[in-house]
């Protein structure tokens, strides 16, 4: 099966409470409904940085983010993925707090996952952002995983085909 790289922001949704903000109540729910089969169709990862990341908070939110993501395989911090994060500091263009999100984009690739998914649209699943990491990956000879929302992976039924 692919492999994926499940970002913080996918366990969020998924244990958060539904919000009152349309848009992001719509992401909240296509996300509950990717993640019905998500185990079924891809090998799910998660990072040292994401259990830092799901820990933080309410108390509460942070214990059903764990829930979530309890057994899920933890790609630990490397020196591959260290010194990826220091060449893409250079190269991708993210600044302050969103700096963050290269260790992210940096455990996907040093693991070689075929799938990063993230609702983060700002900084990660971002045209600019991925254009800047396809040219920094094919200078250093590196894999591009392929970066989506966890809509662009919802399973197609043949309702949707012929509906």
């Amino acid at each position: 099966m692919p492999s994926l790289y499940l970002e913080t922001t996918i366990p969020s949704y998924l244990a958060a409470f539904p919000s009152r903000d349309l848009i992001i109540a719509a992401h909240q729910q296509m996300t509950h409904e990717w993640w019905r089969t998500a185990s079924d169709r891809f090998d799910l990862y998660i990072s040292e940085a994401v259990l830092d990341e799901i820990h933080a908070g309410d108390r509460d939110a942070a214990d059903r983010r764990k829930q979530l993501v309890d057994g899920l395989p933890i790609l630990e911090l490397s020196d591959d993925v260290a010194a990826l994060v220091d060449s893409y500091d250079d190269r991708l263009g993210l600044l302050g707090r969103a700096r963050a999100d290269l260790l992210h984009i940096a455990f996907a690739v040093a693991y070689e996952m075929d799938y990063l998914v993230t609702w983060n649209c700002r900084h990660i699943a971002n045209g600019e952002t991925i254009r800047r990491l396809v040219d920094a990956n094919t200078e250093l000879g590196r894999f591009t995983p392929v970066i989506v929302t966890p809509e662009e992976l919802l399973e197609s039924t043949e309702e949707d085909d012929h509906g």
